[in-house]
């Protein structure tokens, strides 16, 4: 839970409490950017949906994950797609994610201290290669190789610390990436509902599934047996 001071139109403090509860994570590797998250959405206790959808399709070469608050994070995503489209319009050629990642943070920071609550990753393949960044509700913009997210990231690093290799093949980074969420989710009591699976190349992203957390625990406990 993290305690966010925010104002009102008069200048005075509100004090808000959000309880964070998911899972994401991308890594990149020698076949592209794999992004794999779950689909639960919660408020404190409170379990609000099982199936949200925490992938943004910014274009057809970038997508953009959730974590924080829900609203916060689908606006500003649009938000974003709309900048990169008009970019796109406008300069006759695709944004490259390192100047859409810039776009968010500075469009985030503007609103630092109102009470954003936002965790994102921005992940995308340009005329550079693949980029990945994480972004969060202060402005702060971080590339990296590997990242997870959220109230169950601690568990989702334990198996990506031990599984992930530059040099995996799409099959293997693919289910490296589903593992990770499943492990989370078992042990995260926030984070559920379904994994969800995208790879991105240089052709673009692509959905390679969703699978029901329950399916995929019944399926690996068969499989130890």
């Amino acid at each position: 839970m993290r305690m966010i001071t925010a104002r009102d139109t008069m200048g005075r403090p509100i004090e808000l409490n959000f309880h964070h509860g998911t899972t994401t994570l991308g890594f990149l590797y020698q076949g592209g950017i794999v992004l794999a998250v779950d689909s639960r959405a919660t408020g404190g206790q409170y379990i609000g949906s099982q199936c949200m959808k925490k992938i943004v399709e910014i274009n057809d070469f970038m997508l953009g994950t959730l974590a924080g608050g829900a609203a916060d994070c689908v606006y500003w995503d649009r938000v974003l797609s709309k900048q990169c489209r008009l970019h796109e319009l406008r300069n006759k050629e695709r944004i490259s994610v390192t100047a859409a990642s810039k776009i968010m943070s500075n469009m985030i920071y503007y609103y630092k201290g109102y009470g954003l609550s936002i965790g994102m990753m921005l992940a995308g393949y340009d005329k550079n290669g693949p980029s990945l960044f994480y972004i969060d509700n202060d402005g702060s913009r971080t590339p990296g190789k590997v990242f997870s997210v959220g109230s169950g990231s601690i568990y989702a690093f334990g198996v990506l610390d031990s599984g992930y290799k530059w040099d995996l093949t799409d099959e293997e980074a693919q289910k490296l990436g589903q593992r990770a969420i499943f492990h989370a989710t078992h042990r995260d009591a926030y984070s559920g509902g379904i994994v969800r699976v995208y790879h991105i190349t240089k052709d673009g992203w692509k959905h390679i599934k969703n699978e029901d957390c329950d399916e995929i625990y019944d399926r690996v406990k068969n499989e130890a047996k």
